[in-house]
């Protein structure tokens, strides 16, 4: 193998993808617009809808109301999404309203239970609704909150009128203090979305030219023009491996920092808006985690390109390549949800898992976390992955009829005819001579 020719080749084919379009738009523009976009998309319509849904009134029926609360009722009546129907009808027929949408809530006052009948107008309520309906479901929250907010507030006047202070009141409380950093949490959504994103993208990057150089070539014509070239057949399927890699780990750097950039600026607000509270996100990377996240990108590239390499080889056209190849990018997601458990770090069973590996030890790098063991332990297992796809790829260059593109078949047929086939062919031959 000549390696000037390998470089040769290698320029070639890095110049024929800029002018895909396919390709610049699978490897390039997607990783680098589509997810900040689809994000921004993605929680805007959540704000949207939930925008819409606050404006839905819910209609409610109030039975046996209680004159001694009548501010409660005043309440429930003032709420602009809330319609407090003014109907004469039985609990029965209140709920076949409710199973047949033409009503969204029943509300019940009660008498108290035997032991809370001590104070003076006390009282319980039971909501009727429909579990199976969410404009049923919100009509529940909604004259929950405001029951709830009501009877706190009546308990605390009726306890003052009574001499009982705050402190006896609240006898038995429980308090809540999140004692994570605003950058802890910012950490923790990092974590989640950056290595399931870098993992596919390096994927995504590599499908698309891993097929368009073998299958497209044959599809195209230009494979047997190709093969009678001065360089070596090693030196021209090297060059087209290295060319997909590049695409690959071009992919998922690019994704990277899209969705960095992003996370600050679409995301982190976003979701402070959805979670009701002022909280900040920080997003913020260690310096350490960028050289992990990008020696991550190039195993991972390296193993998806020999192996789609291998699959796509043995298909005759494009539409046959994306069908041999697609399993192994939708495989890859088990893996990849594997290493997105938040609750721990890499460990030695994770780190024998191809993919899942790449993901957690991402995720470590991203929280600050470095087992450098284990993480050298990682970057092995995907390198003698790779080392095992070359080996492959290596033996299935030797058949004539893969190259010349006369085999009409899959690999696992290939597999079974030529190469399990002659090993048990040459066995047998061998026994035969020694007989």
């Amino acid at each position: 193998m000549d390696w000037n020719d390998v470089w040769i080749l290698y320029r070639r084919e890095l110049r024929s993808a800029l002018r895909e379009r396919t390709i610049v738009v699978n490897s390039i523009l997607m990783p680098l617009f589509l997810y900040p976009v689809m994000l921004w998309v993605m929680f805007t319509g959540i704000m949207f809808v939930g925008g819409l849904v606050e404006r839905t009134n819910s209609r409610v029926v109030v039975l046996d109301a209680p004159s001694a609360h009548a501010a409660l009722m005043d309440t429930l009546r003032e709420r602009e999404n809330i319609d407090v129907r003014e109907e004469a009808v039985s609990s029965d027929s209140a709920v076949a309203l409710i199973r047949v949408g033409d009503l969204d809530a029943l509300v019940e006052f009660l008498p108290p239970e035997a032991d809370a009948r001590g104070l003076d107008d006390n009282f319980q309520v039971l909501i009727r609704y429909d579990r199976a309906v969410e404009r049923s479901r919100r009509a529940r929250d909604r004259v929950q909150g405001i029951v709830s907010g009501y009877r706190s507030r009546w308990v605390v006047r009726e306890a003052s009128a009574l001499d009982i202070s705050r402190a006896e009141q609240a006898q038995f409380r429980i308090l809540q203090d999140n004692v994570s950093s605003d950058r802890q949490m910012g950490a923790l959504i990092m974590g989640i979305l950056i290595p399931l994103f870098l993992v596919l993208m390096v994927a995504l990057g590599c499908l698309i030219p891993s097929i368009d150089c073998t299958a497209g070539e044959r599809e195209r014509s230009t494979w047997e023009t190709l093969m009678t070239v001065s360089a070596s057949r090693l030196s021209v399927v090297t060059a087209k491996y290295f060319y997909v890699a590049t695409l690959g780990i071009t992919a998922g750097l690019l994704n990277v920092v899209a969705m960095f950039v992003s996370l600050g600026a679409i995301v982190g607000p976003l979701l402070a808006d959805l979670g009701g509270e002022a909280e900040a996100f920080e997003f913020s990377l260690p310096l350490l985690a960028l050289p992990v996240m990008a020696v991550a990108a190039v195993a991972l590239a390296l193993f998806f390109a020999a192996a789609m390499m291998i699959l796509a080889a043995f298909a005759r056209s494009f539409k046959d390549g994306q069908a041999m190849v697609t399993p192994v990018y939708w495989l890859a997601l088990l893996p990849i949800l594997l290493g997105q458990q938040t609750d721990q770090t890499l460990t030695p069973a994770i780190a024998a898992i191809p993919v899942a590996n790449a993901s957690m030890m991402i995720r470590d790098a991203i929280n600050g976390v470095f087992l450098w063991p284990l993480m050298a332990e990682t970057l092995a297992v995907l390198f003698v992955m790779v080392a095992g796809c070359l080996l492959l790829a290596r033996s299935i260059l030797q058949f004539e009829e893969l190259l010349l593109g006369s085999f009409d078949g899959s690999f696992w047929r290939f597999a079974k005819e030529r190469m399990i086939g002659k090993k048990g062919e040459s066995q047998t031959s061998a026994g035969a001579g020694a007989d």
